[in-house]
């Protein structure tokens, strides 16, 4: 896995024996920060195979169409699909020229199915809805112990918030799969003591 910071939201890319994973990307008009990023770490956009929100908001997804053009695929679930334009006003307001997501180019699968799709790319794990956040938030949890939240509250957080009980279950939820880390796209990195 590697940790690639190049503006406000942490992504993170995850390489596996046949193919890589971008977890996130950040807002757009960072695409000369990610370029540097990459370059720093001795990769290019060819060696990313697929990109994943964590869900839709603009701070997660604003390089997505832009990757795209160059050949990354769009790997989106099936929960996500409605809501693969929700930042394209948000954009228009702000007088950002970019272009929408074109989601009929995406890799649509369900939850359930990514451990088998994952599989293929030589990464052990599974993407899960965890819609406490946003109705449309998934996260990564790979077999290894890393596990990615995008958005998702903290879970020494759950009692702050008692009417979310939601992200109680999110986290009853990614806890059973024993994660060692957690990464959060604007926290530093979280060690789970077991």
């Amino acid at each position: 896995m590697l940790s690639l910071k190049y503006g406000n939201t942490n992504t993170f890319l995850i390489e596996g024996s046949n193919g890589s994973l971008l977890v996130d990307t950040d807002y757009a008009g960072t695409l000369g920060a990610f370029y540097k990023a990459l370059k720093q770490n001795d990769r290019r956009i060819r060696d990313i195979e697929y990109v994943m929100a964590t869900h839709y908001h603009p701070d997660h997804m604003g390089l997505i169409s832009e990757l795209m053009k160059q050949g990354v695929k769009l790997l989106l679930m099936d929960v996500q699909s409605r809501s693969v334009h929700f930042s394209d006003a948000i954009f228009a307001r702000e007088g950002r020229t970019t272009i929408p997501i074109d989601e009929t180019q995406a890799m649509i699968i369900s939850c359930e199915k990514s451990r088998d799709f994952l599989q293929r790319m030589g990464i052990s794990g599974q993407i899960v809805h965890t819609p406490s956040h946003s109705e449309d938030s998934v996260s990564l949890v790979l077999d290894h112990g890393d596990c990615f939240v995008g958005d998702l509250e903290p879970f020494e957080y759950i009692e702050l918030y008692p009417e979310n009980a939601q992200l109680q279950k999110d986290w009853e939820n990614l806890l059973s799969f024993q994660p060692e880390r957690i990464f959060s796209a604007h926290r530093p990195e979280k060690t789970i003591n077991r």
